[in-house]
C-alpha cells in the first residue's frame, strides 16, 4: 500500500502511528518540508520511508526500523538514532550534526554530501556503508571498519578513531588532522590522498604498510624536527 506525500504539516506521534497502520507498515511513506522536531518515533517501523526536506531536530527514532529509508536534504540536528535499524538507508544533503547512532545498524548505509559533526556511531554495527563528501569533524567512530572502502572527501579531523580498521582502505582528499587513532590498522591504506597533519611520532607505526607521498613524508619528517638534507 502506498502512501501519497505529505507536504508542510506538522506531526504528532499519533499521526505518524495512524499512517503506519496496525497491521504493518505503508511501502511508500513520503514527508516533504513536514515538522517532525523532537518528536518521539522509537520503535516504529518505518522501513522504506522518504524523508525530504523535513525538520528532525532532537527527534527519537530509538529502536526504530529505518531500513531502506532516504533522508534528503533533512534538518536533524541532536537525533537519536540509538538502535535503529538502518540497513540500505540513503542520507543525502543533509544536516545530521551530534546525532546519535549508538549500537545502530548501518549495513550497506550511504551518507552523501551531508554534515555529521560530533556525530556518535559508538556501537554502531554493519559492512558496507559508505561515507563521501560527509564532515565528520569530531564524531565518535570508533571500533568501526571501514576496510576496502573508499571515502572521497571527508574530513575526520579530531574525530575518535580508536580501534578503527582502514587496512586497504583508499582516503581521496580526506582529513585525518589530530584524530585520535590509537589502536587504528592501516595495513595496505593508500593514504596519499588525506591530510595527516599533527600526526604524532609516537603513531607513525600504526601506519606500517601504508603508502603515503613523498611530499607528506617530507612533511611529517619535519613536522617531528628531523632535517632533511
Amino acid at each position: 500500500m502506498n502512501l501519497d506525500p505529505i507536504t508542510s504539516a506538522t506531526l504528532s506521534r499519533a499521526d505518524i502511528v495512524k499512517l503506519v497502520g496496525t497491521s504493518g507498515h505503508l511501502t511508500a511513506g513520503h514527508l516533504i518540508d513536514c515538522e517532525l522536531e523532537e518528536l518521539d518515533l522509537g520503535k516504529l517501523d518505518l522501513s522504506g520511508w522518504t524523508f525530504e526536506r523535513c525538520n528532525l531536530r532532537h527527534a527519537d527514532f530509538t529502536g526504530a526500523n529505518l531500513a531502506n529509508t532516504t533522508w534528503q536534504s533533512c534538518r536533524a540536528a541532536f537525533a537519536n538514532f540509538s538502535a535503529a535499524d538502518l540497513a540500505e538507508a540513503s542520507v543525502k544533503a543533509s544536516d545530521f550534526n551530534n546525532a546519535a547512532f549508538r549500537r545502530a545498524n548501518i549495513a550497506a548505509t550511504s551518507f552523501t554530501a551531508t554534515r555529521m559533526t560530533g556525530a556518535d556511531f559508538h556501537g554502531a554495527k554493519g559492512m558496507g556503508f559508505a561515507f563521501e563528501e560527509v564532515l565528520l569533524v569530531g564524531a565518535r567512530l570508533a571500533g568501526l571498519s571501514f576496510r576496502k572502502e573508499v571515502l572521497r572527501r571527508v574530513d575526520l579531523a579530531q574525530a575518535d578513531l580508536t580501534k578503527c580498521d582502514f587496512r586497504a582502505t583508499v582516503f581521496e582528499g580526506c582529513s585525518l588532522r589530530e584524530a585520535n587513532m590509537d589502536g587504528a590498522q592501516f595495513a595496505g591504506a593508500d593514504l596519499r590522498g588525506a591530510d595527516l597533519g599533527g600526526l604524532k611520532l609516537e603513531d607513525a607505526a600504526l601506519f606500517r604498510g601504508a603508502v603515503i607521498s613523498r611530499e607528506q613524508a617530507e612533511q611529517l619528517l619535519s613536522g617531528w624536527g628531523l632535517l632533511i638534507r
